[in-house]
């Protein structure tokens, strides 16, 4: 690991030893009962080697751990804490995240929601550290069915040197992640890791028929499948899903609270349905919806994309509760 291995000189038995329990606190929770095919991946590719530095909010701002420091007890603190089932800040901004490595627990059920199959070209929005397109790579056994593609250059640099120390070099595209990656498709699964207002269509156009798009979009994980002809459907899966949006995408303010009980604007679920209809529907009348419909959950939520539009449905995409999707 470098000039440090003489004070720890088992950083690598600290590492798989964290790893291994990380792996066991998922494999508690069921994620990958259905795929244990990913329980493998999560196993075999070390995190930390993504995480050079990260950063923990902490009351007096964030401690940024380092992997380099001189101090020994500060490089365990990083290695124990790059194998903690919580987001990482890898990049700050006046204070907020600008990029992370995701929860490990969210990423292995995105992973299984893919429904990744052998020889399926996956391409991934937002780059990140790298770590996700490494479990994807791993999984798939050739590096060359993975794309990354991240518009931060920076990012995508630190990507591929990540990659490249855990042994795997899938394709890292620094480019609009909105536009897709074009040079590369088809591709039979699109997965994002970065907040959406809504599904590209430039995405659709570059998969196959039949192929899986999966997408934070608001705070719901959208699982879609491709028919052809330029159109998509799907529905929201049921967990909550946090993540940096993606650079450039609109994400305003929920709006005026007017004519809404306190107890429904405090609600994650009735904040759901006012951020996605956010400039259709007034707080009011989104409120209307959600207390008639019984608090629906994120998986009575369907989005369909066609020649029409894209929109957002609830329950049934023939109605009564349609709406365009402010994208």
């Amino acid at each position: 690991m470098g000039a440090y291995d003489s004070d720890i000189p088992d950083i690598e038995g600290l590492a798989a030893a964290a790893r291994g329990e990380l792996v066991r606190e998922i494999d508690a929770e069921g994620v990958w009962a259905a795929e244990p095919v990913w329980r493998e991946a999560f196993e075999a590719v070390p995190r930390h080697l993504f995480v050079p530095y990260y950063y923990v909010a902490g009351p007096g701002g964030h401690e940024r751990r380092w992997g380099e420091s001189a101090d020994p007890a500060a490089r365990e603190r990083w290695v124990l804490g790059a194998y903690e089932d919580v987001p990482l800040a890898t990049r700050l901004r006046d204070g907020r995240p600008l990029s992370s490595s995701s929860q490990p627990s969210l990423m292995a059920r995105m992973l299984v929601a893919l429904r990744v199959a052998d020889g399926d070209r996956v391409l991934e929005i937002g780059a990140g550290t790298g770590y996700n397109a490494a479990l994807l790579a791993h999984r798939l056994g050739d590096d060359d069915l993975v794309t990354t593609v991240d518009v931060d250059p920076e990012i995508t640099e630190s990507a591929r040197r990540h990659l490249a120390a855990a042994g795997h070099r899938p394709a890292v595209v620094t480019g609009d992640g909105a536009r897709g990656v074009p040079e590369r498709a088809p591709f039979d699964r699109i997965i994002a890791t970065c907040a959406l207002p809504g599904v590209p269509r430039a995405w659709i156009g570059q998969c196959v028929a039949g192929a899986r798009i999966l997408a934070p979009v608001s705070t719901g994980l959208l699982a879609m499948t491709v028919r052809g002809g330029g159109r998509a459907e799907g529905r929201f899966l049921p967990s909550a899903a946090f993540f940096v949006p993606l650079r450039g995408a609109r994400r305003a303010a929920v709006g005026e609270v007017g004519g809404v009980p306190s107890r429904a604007l405090e609600d994650e679920l009735f904040q759901f349905l006012m951020e996605l209809t956010q400039g259709v529907l007034g707080p009011a009348e989104a409120y209307e919806v959600w207390a008639r419909a019984g608090r629906p959950g994120r998986e009575r939520y369907g989005v369909t994309v066609d020649e029409t539009g894209e929109w957002l449905w609830l329950d049934d995409r023939e109605g009564p509760w349609v709406w365009p999707l402010p994208v």
